[in-house]
């Protein structure tokens, strides 16, 4: 892959063009005759269906876990979703923080910000609003969110590290986050690493789980927990476009895994002012 900009601008190009189509038109995408495989990003979504506040026309299929069910939202609380696509789980974090709650959905594309906008104004939602901006650099004040949320956004973030910087800075203290998003266990082939799809489908951009769990930790967040993990499995369809028979064999009997988990961590009620959690 290229440099931070240049994989910034692909995530942006791409998630553009998924912004401008309905769900079922990313869920499905056939690769050659006789097959149809989903694409990568949606791979791995989970049904949000049954969760209240859902809103199908915010559901574009690119999630990789349920953060929200897990986020353990109160009512009347401030609630961050990063990488906040149409708004599904902005809409459903809304249900459960109420009218006397306020949610603010942070996305990169303006595509996207422009479609979550318009499915709030159908909804009425007043207290939900939606800025673009890169969660590397939050365009959120310090100390204001209760709780922060995202679904599979991280892993397209070149600075994972200023990411969780920002989510401390942002969060009050005793405020807490729920995140799904995509982990490695071992190493990618060469050719899915440096492949363009498999960065947005948010394969190619994912690091360890190990490295990633000790990213939080290295930036002071304390009750460090993983509520749900489930493998990811690419078709071997889409799996044949990057690799040749034997790449492709030696992929699936190796011991690289692909992981999507949901971890929960706190900013602590009580730290030091060296930390910034006092700024």
């Amino acid at each position: 892959m290229e440099g931070s900009e240049q994989i910034k601008e692909l995530v942006k190009q791409k998630y553009s063009e998924i912004a401008l189509q309905d769900k079922e038109t990313n869920q499905s995408s056939c690769c050659g005759s006789g097959c149809c495989s989903t694409e990568v990003y949606n791979i791995m979504s989970d049904d949000y269906s049954t969760l209240d506040g859902y809103n199908p026309d915010a559901d574009l299929g690119l999630g990789c876990g349920l953060p929200t069910q897990f986020a353990k939202i109160k009512k009347g609380k401030t609630v961050i979703d990063l990488g906040s696509g149409a708004g599904n789980d902005c809409f459903i974090a809304r249900n459960e923080t109420g009218e006397d709650g306020r949610v603010i959905g942070i996305d990169f594309t303006p595509a996207m910000i422009e479609k979550a906008r318009a499915n709030a104004q159908k909804s009425g939602f007043a207290n939900v609003e939606f800025r673009q901006g890169d969660i590397e650099n939050i365009p959120v004040s310090a100390n204001v969110a209760d709780v922060i949320v995202s679904n599979c956004v991280l892993n397209l973030v070149p600075d994972k590290d200023k990411v969780f910087k920002e989510i401390f800075r942002v969060l009050k203290q005793g405020g807490h986050f729920s995140i799904s998003d995509v982990v490695l266990i071992g190493n990618l082939p060469e050719a899915l690493r440096n492949a363009a799809e498999m960065y947005a489908g948010c394969v190619a951009g994912a690091i360890q789980k190990d490295v990633y769990l000790e990213l939080i930790q290295a930036n002071d967040f304390s009750n460090i927990t993983i509520q749900k993990e489930k493998p990811i499995n690419i078709p071997d369809d889409i799996l044949k476009n990057y690799l040749n028979e034997e790449e492709l064999q030696n992929f699936k009997s190796g011991n690289t895994g692909i992981f999507s988990i949901t971890v929960y961590a706190e900013k602590s009620k009580e730290c030091g002012c060296g930390t910034g959690c006092c700024n």
